[in-house]
């Protein structure tokens, strides 16, 4: 077997889980971005174990660890993006990274002033 084969194969599938990261605003894609790149990491494993003759198969057995790593990662990570989509009412990346600076408004205050700071208009603190 050439190893070319699955190796491009996996370059271009870790490729796309990488834009997938990149590129997704929703959380569940990123989830599913981030089992495309470990698929192309299981896809190289066993090509290079196949590739190699390994006696002791090492690189199957690293693959069955990458996939139970991969179902308990994407069990938690379904889990935490449903809690948050029931808290927040949605599941936009940019938006959590947002409420997680802080509670502000979706865009910046038109006069410049902190919500906390002085009235600008009678001087008097809120």
């Amino acid at each position: 077997m050439h190893l070319a084969y699955p190796a491009v194969l996996a370059a271009l599938l870790f490729c796309t889980g990488l834009y997938g990261v990149l590129a997704r605003r929703n959380a569940i894609l990123v989830l599913m971005s981030v089992e495309l790149m470990l698929n192309a990491v299981n896809l190289n494993l066993v090509a290079f174990d196949v590739w190699l003759r390994d006696s002791l198969h090492a690189g199957q057995a690293l693959t069955l660890f990458t996939i139970a790593i991969a179902a308990a990662e994407i069990g938690i990570g379904l889990a935490i993006v449903l809690m948050v989509y029931r808290n927040r009412g949605t599941a936009d990346v940019d938006r959590l990274r947002d409420t997680a600076e802080g509670h502000e408004t979706d865009g910046p205050n038109p006069a410049g002033v902190h919500p906390d700071s002085a009235n600008p208009a009678t001087g008097a603190a809120a």
